[in-house]
């Protein structure tokens, strides 16, 4: 196996799914290994990208397979790649032991639907396990206190780039 500082970060995308009054959308998470404790268990839409995938492209089908959300218009991106180390203690459970944490490219949307087409119970879209237990809108500033330690610089970051969207 690979040493921890020599293991690649896992491409992904975030997704900061804004409604109309500025508010964030939130899922709670069904379980994972990075989710060490209760109060941290809440976090914006993300997933890996496919390989040949457009980070846009990947962002879109990641925010529905994970909300069934579709309704939303693209308000911005954050330009550079954000990453976060998962703790050394859970690197050879979390994703088979295959990267040391993730790089993420961050969109922010504007969801334009009813918040009844916001489905977590009955992910679209292939997936066959949902990612989300509950959901609610938070306002933006919340969401880094929401989420595990470890990613709060990138939900800090997040925050401070698309804050101009919360209205």
């Amino acid at each position: 196996m690979p040493r921890y500082d020599d293991l690649p970060y896992r491409t992904c995308v975030g997704v900061m799914l804004i409604n109309p009054q500025g508010l964030v959308f939130i899922g709670r998470r069904a379980g994972g290994i990075e989710h060490v404790d209760d109060s941290h268990v809440w976090q914006m839409p993300q997933g890996g990208v496919d390989h040949g995938e457009d980070t846009w492209a990947a962002a879109r089908r990641e925010l529905y397979e994970e909300t069934n959300a579709r309704s939303i218009e693209k308000l911005d991106e954050i330009g550079d790649w954000l990453t976060y180390d998962i703790p050394r203690t859970i690197a050879g459970r979390a994703w088979k032991g295959r990267y040391r944490g993730q790089k993420q490219k961050w969109f922010a949307m504007r969801f334009i639907g009813r918040d009844d087409e916001i489905d977590v119970a009955n992910p679209a879209g292939g997936h066959h396990k949902p990612e989300f237990v509950a959901w609610r809108w938070e306002p933006m500033e919340n969401l880094p206190e929401l989420i595990v330690p470890f990613k709060r610089p990138v939900y800090e970051r997040v925050v401070q780039e698309f804050k101009k969207y919360a209205r």
